[in-house]
C-alpha cells in the first residue's frame, strides 16, 4: 500500500477505508479463489465489486468516470496489483468526499435515491467498503475488521438505503437477531449476513 494514504476527513469513511486496506492486505496468492459470503462471488469478485463501487461514489460526486467495467457483474480476474488497485479507487473516493461541503443540503450518490445528505452519502460509501472488507477478511480466514463504533453508523445509514436495494439483490433478506448480538452482527444480520459465517 501506499505511504501516502488520502482521508476524505468523514471518521466513518476514513475508518471504513482502512478496514477494507486491511482485509485486502490479508490476501494471500491462494485467498482470491476463496468462496464469500457473497454467495457465488469469490474473494476476488467481492475485491472487484468494492473498489468498483468506491469509483462509481467518486463519479457520482465529481463527474469524472466511473469504473471501466460493471461493479455487479466481476470477472474475478485480477489485472495488476489488487493493492495498487485497491489504493487508486479508495484515493478517487476519498479525494471526491474531502471536497464536499458538509453543510450542503445534498450530494449526488450511484444508489437510490441519488441524493443524499453529506453525511448519509458519506456513510453510504463507508457502508460498501466496511460490509466487504468483513466479506474478504471473514472468507480469506482472518478476524472480523469491524468494530462495534463504526457497525453503530453503518447502521443508522444501511436503515436508510438498504429496504430498496433488497429488491434490486444488492442485499439478501434481513436475517432474525440472534441471542447476544453486539452491534457488528446486528449490521450484519440486517445486510443479510451470518455474523458467524465461516467458508468451511
Amino acid at each position: 500500500m501506499s505511504d501516502n494514504i488520502t482521508i476524505s476527513g468523514w471518521d466513518v469513511l476514513d475508518a471504513s477505508h482502512r478496514a477494507l486496506r486491511e482485509a485486502v492486505g490479508g490476501v494471500t496468492a491462494a485467498g482470491w479463489d476463496r468462496p464469500t459470503p457473497c454467495d457465488g462471488w469469490t474473494v476476488a469478485q467481492v475485491f472487484q465489486h468494492a473498489a468498483g463501487d468506491q469509483i462509481g461514489f467518486a463519479a457520482a460526486l465529481t463527474g469524472e468516470p466511473g469504473p471501466s467495467f460493471n461493479p455487479f457483474d466481476p470477472s474475478g480476474v485480477l489485472d495488476g496489483d489488487p493493492r495498487e488497485l485497491l489504493e487508486d479507487a479508495l484515493t478517487r473516493s476519498a479525494k471526491a468526499w474531502a471536497g464536499v461541503d458538509p453543510e450542503a443540503a445534498e450530494v449526488a450518490t450511484p444508489v437510490p435515491p441519488n441524493t443524499m445528505t453529506p453525511w448519509s452519502g458519506s456513510a453510504a460509501c463507508a457502508l460498501d467498503a466496511g460490509v466487504h472488507a468483513w466479506d474478504i477478511a471473514v472468507a480469506t480466514g482472518r478476524p472480523s475488521p469491524l468494530t462495534p463504533e463504526l457497525a453503530r453508523p453503518l447502521l443508522v445509514v444501511a436503515k436508510e438505503i438498504v429496504e430498496p436495494l433488497r429488491a434490486w439483490g444488492a442485499y439478501a433478506p434481513a436475517l432474525d437477531p440472534g441471542a447476544g448480538d453486539d452491534d457488528v452482527a446486528a449490521l450484519l444480520r440486517y445486510l443479510g449476513r451470518d455474523p458467524h459465517w465461516t467458508a468451511s
